[in-house]
């Protein structure tokens, strides 16, 4: 059967991985996914917030972004999180006419089903997309500023929806 606890989805390029370095406790990394060499500001701190998040309200990590299986090589490890389940979203196909965060509204809707989820996203479209798609669990969408990343205050919006009833076991329905 499936996992239908509540799930947290966890964008990596603009929310672990800001434009820019944003305070001290980031490290500059680089990653080579496909042979494509990425600089990163990746802050353990990150790693730690969401584990807690995690652990306090009985949810799932589960990453959400185009580095798929990727970020558990290169992400999770430099931050201290373990490995994650993933969203599977693909490439998305030139001309399909679709922005970035279409796309990717698309492929997590179809896995989410009518799970309850938070998504840290950074791309602008991603709640106009949501709303369009049929068959979506409740959700909580908490945008990020690609050129500040993921802070305690986001942690703390996905904290206070998660205490809403039934979403830790996924027992409630609809959107959020």
């Amino acid at each position: 059967m499936a996992d239908r606890r509540a799930a947290v989805l966890l964008d990596v390029d603009g929310v672990l991985n800001p434009v820019r370095r944003v305070h001290r406790g980031y490290r500059r990394y680089r990653a080579t996914p496909h042979g494509v060499t990425f600089k990163l500001w990746l802050d353990a701190a990150h790693g730690r917030l969401l584990r807690r998040l995690i652990a306090d309200s009985g949810t799932e990590l589960v990453w959400a972004s185009y580095w798929c299986a990727y970020a558990n090589e290169w992400i999770g490890p430099r931050i201290g999180l373990p490995q994650l389940p993933f969203v599977p979203i693909p490439d998305r196909p030139a001309g399909s006419g679709l922005s970035l965060g279409a796309w990717k509204a698309r492929h997590v809707a179809l896995w989410a089903g009518k799970r309850p989820f938070v998504w840290f996203e950074d791309e602008p479209d991603v709640t106009d997309c949501l709303m369009t798609e049929q068959n979506i669990g409740e959700h909580l969408l908490v945008p990020v500023d690609p050129l500040v990343g993921l802070t305690e205050d986001h942690v703390e919006q996905a904290r206070a929806w998660l205490a809403g009833p039934g979403r830790q076991s996924g027992g409630v329905d609809g959107a959020g």
